[in-house]
């Protein structure tokens, strides 16, 4: 059954909503149109406190994918807005992908992407604004390859001055890699702050080892 023409999103008007705190949302994947949400309590994971479980922890050591950092960001959007079994369906349409797209032929959005044996395995994409990682979503095919994209991610963005991502809302999921629930209001006042201050998605090289990422996530539970 064929889509209905998206409703496109203009960037500036995304990169306007992110400065307020809003993103888009479609109801469904099917969906042409998007709705601004802004939700009362945000998900937060300051880079200052976050975790590292243990489990994962070793998994990471074993280096079991090559990690790249935006080489199939097309790729990686596209499988986020899958459907699987576990998640029958999906808020990212296609004026999302779209939109997301154009922010990372900017230089706004980035990937970080699990490859095994020469297949994209888990990744997930964000946007960047000043000092804060406004993350969008991950997605598995291959066992923790989500997990591990997001210590990578977490790694860079520590090496490059970054203060928090914004995981937009709070989920158990996340919790193991520090996540807070932190009111609208708090959220305002942190997304502000990084607004101002500047960090380097790139300061890291693109390939990190398991021990730089270890040592730049120093908690562990």
């Amino acid at each position: 059954m064929p889509r209905d023409s998206a409703t496109a999103i203009p960037t500036e008007d995304l990169l306007k909503a992110y400065t307020l705190g809003y993103f888009p949302m479609a109801r469904a994947r099917d969906d042409a149109h998007a709705v601004w949400v802004l939700p009362d309590e945000r998900g937060v994971i300051p880079l200052d406190q976050p975790h590292v479980p243990k489990r994962l922890a070793r998994f990471l050591k074993t280096e079991p994918f090559e990690i790249r950092i935006n080489a199939a960001f097309a790729q990686v959007i596209a499988a986020c807005a899958e459907a699987t079994n576990a998640r029958p369906e999906t808020w990212i349409n296609d004026a999302i992908i779209e939109a997301y797209t154009e922010l990372h032929f900017q230089g706004r959005a980035h990937s970080v992407e699990c490859w095994k044996d020469g297949r994209l395995a888990g990744g997930l994409y964000g946007v960047v604004m000043g000092a804060a990682f406004c993350g969008e979503s991950m997605f598995s095919r291959e066992t923790d390859a989500s997990k591990i994209a997001m210590l990578h991610l977490m790694a860079r963005l520590k090496i490059g001055g970054f203060h928090f991502i914004d995981a937009q809302f709070y989920n158990e999921h996340l919790v193991q890699f520090g996540l807070i629930g932190v009111p609208d209001a708090d959220y305002q006042i942190m997304l502000a702050k990084a607004l101002q201050a500047e960090a380097d998605f790139f300061a890291a090289p693109d390939q990190l080892s398991a021990s730089l990422v270890l040592q730049s996530i120093t908690q562990t539970s």
